[in-house]
């Protein structure tokens, strides 16, 4: 119980403090939120959304799982995605992985876990259609990290193709996807992908690497830009997967798996 009370009295002092700065902080919060950002990450106690951010109450929309996973068959996240896009009207949408993520990690081994194991299947397929380019890293923790990196662009690629995202894109709206990965040693968020903002762009997530585009500063993928490349060796097998698939006469819809 005395943890459990230092939750309250933390509350109890944070709320004083907030008030003595502007005895109208809460009173024009609660009114209504305009948030701009849905930030979708990780449930993992250190990477809490508002402080690694920087951002106050009322600024970000957030969905919090296991591995930053999205997937159309969870309708927690799907609502969560629907009301932010369609009610909240959000300019960005957040998929933000962590290095030395342990549902990333149980996902790259071959212990079962139970009920889980259903949920980091999306991961586990990751990790199979990346095996060529995993197999070249010999030191273990880089290659631990660029799961985490890999699972990002999947999971973006994810949110792409999700209904909401796509007649919203299809209206002419935003919002616009990115994707981050927080470096829990460094406390800093690393660009992996940005701006991305239609159906080409999307694509570009795994396009780029064919197309001969170098690497470079965080990449713009939205349709005001040319797409560049963030970092190096990134989602090769993402990329023949889509490619192959834009390949086909009347293809349509998602890469195959």
């Amino acid at each position: 119980m005395e943890n459990f009370r230092k939750i309250i009295q933390h509350n109890r002092e944070w709320a004083a403090a907030m008030k003595a700065a502007d005895p109208d902080y809460f009173e024009k919060r609660a009114a209504k939120q305009e948030p701009q950002f849905l930030y979708i990450g990780c449930s993992d106690s250190r990477v809490p959304a508002n402080v690694v951010t920087g951002t106050e109450p009322g600024e970000l929309f957030v969905h919090r799982n296991i591995a930053n996973v999205v997937l159309p068959s969870d309708l927690n996240a799907m609502s969560v995605l629907q009301y932010a896009v369609e009610v909240l009207d959000v300019k960005h949408v957040i998929v933000t992985g962590h290095y030395n993520c342990g549902g990333v990690k149980a996902a790259m081994g071959t212990a079962s876990y139970g009920l889980v194991d259903l949920w980091l299947q999306p991961i586990r397929n990751v990790v199979r259609w990346n095996r060529p380019e995993l197999e070249q890293i010999e030191d273990e923790q880089a290659r631990f990290d660029r799961v985490v990196e890999l699972n990002v662009l999947e999971q973006l690629y994810h949110l792409s193709e999700t209904p909401i995202v796509q007649n919203a894109w299809a209206k002419g709206k935003r919002p616009l996807l990115h994707g981050l990965v927080y470096d829990i040693h460094e406390g800093l968020l690393r660009e992996i992908a940005t701006g991305v903002d239609c159906q080409e762009a999307a694509d570009a997530l795994a396009q780029r690497r064919q197309s001969g585009v170098p690497a470079g500063p965080p990449p713009i993928l939205g349709r005001m830009s040319t797409p560049v490349l963030a970092g190096d060796e990134l989602a090769d097998q993402i990329a023949q997967r889509v490619m192959d698939r834009l390949s086909r006469p009347g293809a349509s819809g998602g890469p195959s798996k």
